[in-house]
């Protein structure tokens, strides 16, 4: 596993459980986690990846950690998703 895969992976995980404790209203949990996610993302933004994953990444980094709703947590499991199949399917 390369570091970049374990970046994106990192990242991953942290998406899915912020959209988790969301749903769940754990709202303090999940900018906990989503805070996490963001120091994921900036180390990933240097890395060579594809774009999409490269404009996911600058997204998370630019949220707000108090930006924990329904509506971002549905984001923030599409991104968990796509994150983890690039991590998955690209070596």
């Amino acid at each position: 596993m390369t570091d970049t895969q374990m970046l994106v992976g990192s990242l991953s995980n942290d998406m899915f459980r912020v959209a988790s404790l969301a749903q769940r209203g754990s709202h303090k949990a999940a900018s906990r986690f989503l805070a996490e996610a963001q120091r994921w993302s900036k180390d990933l933004q240097g890395d060579e990846v594809a774009d999409y994953i490269a404009r996911l990444a600058a997204d998370i980094s630019k949220r707000e950690v108090t930006d924990i709703s329904l509506a971002s947590a549905e984001r923030y499991l599409m991104y968990g998703v796509l994150l983890q199949n690039y991590a998955l399917h690209n070596t």
